[in-house]
């Protein structure tokens, strides 16, 4: 008789630290490999300034199959969803600050598979965010579909801990947090689960749900960044059973947009005529959704010709050429621009950047001290009210400069003092040095 294999525990809870977000996805594939983790079902809490949930257009489905080419493939924006495509994570909690704003808040289901067309990874979500990236198709051209839940929940600062005079209050206000989300409306935490079993939207909408644990659902909705929120609405995806991911980007805690460094306000804005979104009207017909995929997909397919072009001849006449075709009129003022300032100009890196011009901009916040600690606090506030996770994973994201590099090693020790004193002793293994190591060795 074939036993379902123990899942394992460890006896310290691990912590791995990279510098590049998709450098998590090996820790976490080893995890899955020894057993820590299951092989499918997993949930994910991602604190994070980026939802890092798109997908690279080109990237064949099947790469998930192959975890070293698939590994050496990923970049930071969108190491998430292959690992969905693959059956591995099914639920994903992105909580982010009041200054990210890239999904709409609330609860979305829908399903990433293959598209038949293009044997790449595709999604049924309509929002924005994965239309502005062409991402979208219909569920019936979807091969091997797998569901994906995704919570948005915003995190606001607290400013002092509930009952702070009280020696073990910390605890006392988590487990009241933890009893108030079970018991608000009569749900438990049992019925909540029933959310992310629910029907789901082939066209990537609302959860279609008949139990009461939709009305817990729809109370995560409301525009609230409060702890006892961001609880509630963890409780209805998390049990105390449950294995899972505590992803953290210290990024989530002071944020810049590194782009805005390297081009101007002038320059930027011609980027954003250039690589701007139109967002479609609501209630699109299938047909309307993939003609505005099919018009989004060619648009960035002849800015990055125009570029890569651009990249072996920058003359006038090259430019002028690009700019006669529709839209492209900014590309002579823009050119114009970056060759007055610039000795020599990365037209791969500008095309980088306009790709995050698209419906809205990279979040840009760089916080102060105080503020750092009150996201800290509320941080640990609601994380003394969950489960403990199965492994922890920890991106620093600062030799990119998306969080401050000023700022990031006091981040990152103030975050494992909270861990620690929430879990004790902890395994921490900080790739990001060796990391480092061998890329110094590799140019000396």
């Amino acid at each position: 008789m074939n036993r379902r294999p123990l899942k394992r525990t460890y006896s310290e809870l691990p912590v791995w630290i990279v510098e590049d977000h998709n450098d998590v996805v090996r820790h976490i594939y080893r995890a899955i490999g020894s057993r820590h983790l299951p092989m499918e079902n997993v949930k994910m809490v991602h604190l994070d300034s980026h939802p890092d949930l798109l997908i690279a257009v080109n990237m064949q489905a099947d790469t998930v199959f192959d975890k070293q080419t698939l590994l050496s493939e990923l970049s930071i924006e969108n190491w998430i969803m292959p690992m969905v495509y693959a059956g591995h994570i099914s639920h994903v909690a992105w909580l982010h600050p009041y200054w990210a704003q890239q999904i709409k808040e609330g609860e979305h289901s829908m399903f990433v598979g293959r598209d038949s067309s293009t044997t790449t990874i595709r999604v049924t979500s309509t929002d924005d965010y994965f239309l502005s990236d062409a991402l979208y198709v219909p569920h019936d051209q979807l091969e091997n579909p797998k569901p994906l839940h995704l919570s948005v929940i915003r995190v606001d600062p607290v400013t002092q801990r509930p009952c702070d005079h009280e020696s073990d209050s910390g605890r006392k206000s988590a487990k009241q947090l933890k009893t108030q989300a079970n018991e608000t409306n009569g749900t438990s935490n049992t019925d909540c689960k029933d959310i992310c079993n629910s029907s789901v939207d082939p066209l990537g909408g609302s959860i279609v749900s008949e139990n009461k644990a939709e009305v817990a659902a729809q109370s995560c909705e409301a525009d609230d960044g409060s702890t006892d929120k961001v609880v509630k609405c963890l409780m209805s995806m998390i049990e105390q059973s449950d294995a899972y991911i505590l992803d953290i980007d210290l990024d989530f805690f002071s944020c810049k947009n590194p782009f805005k460094e390297i081009y101007t306000q002038e320059e930027y804005v011609l980027l954003q005529e250039l690589y701007g979104f139109r967002k479609p009207s609501e209630n699109l017909t299938k047909e309307e959704l993939c003609d505005c995929v099919d018009r989004r997909t060619h648009q960035l397919e002849d800015l990055e010709a125009a570029f890569a072009d651009l990249l072996e001849d920058d003359s006038q006449e090259v430019v002028d050429r690009w700019a006669a075709n529709p839209g492209m009129g900014p590309l002579v003022q823009l050119v114009s621009s970056l060759k007055n300032r610039m000795e020599s100009t990365d037209y791969e890196m500008v095309h980088q950047a306009g790709l995050t011009c698209d419906f809205s901009e990279l979040p840009h916040h760089v916080s102060s001290e105080l503020e750092i600690q009150q996201l800290l606090l509320a941080v640990e506030l609601f994380l003394e009210a969950l489960p403990k996770p199965t492994v922890v994973t920890m991106s620093r994201s600062s030799l990119d400069e998306y969080c401050p590099a000023d700022q990031v090693d006091s981040i990152q020790s103030r975050m494992l003092a909270i861990l620690e004193k929430l879990y004790g002793s902890l395994a921490v293994c900080k790739h990001y040095e060796s990391e480092a190591a061998s890329s110094t060795s590799q140019t000396t």
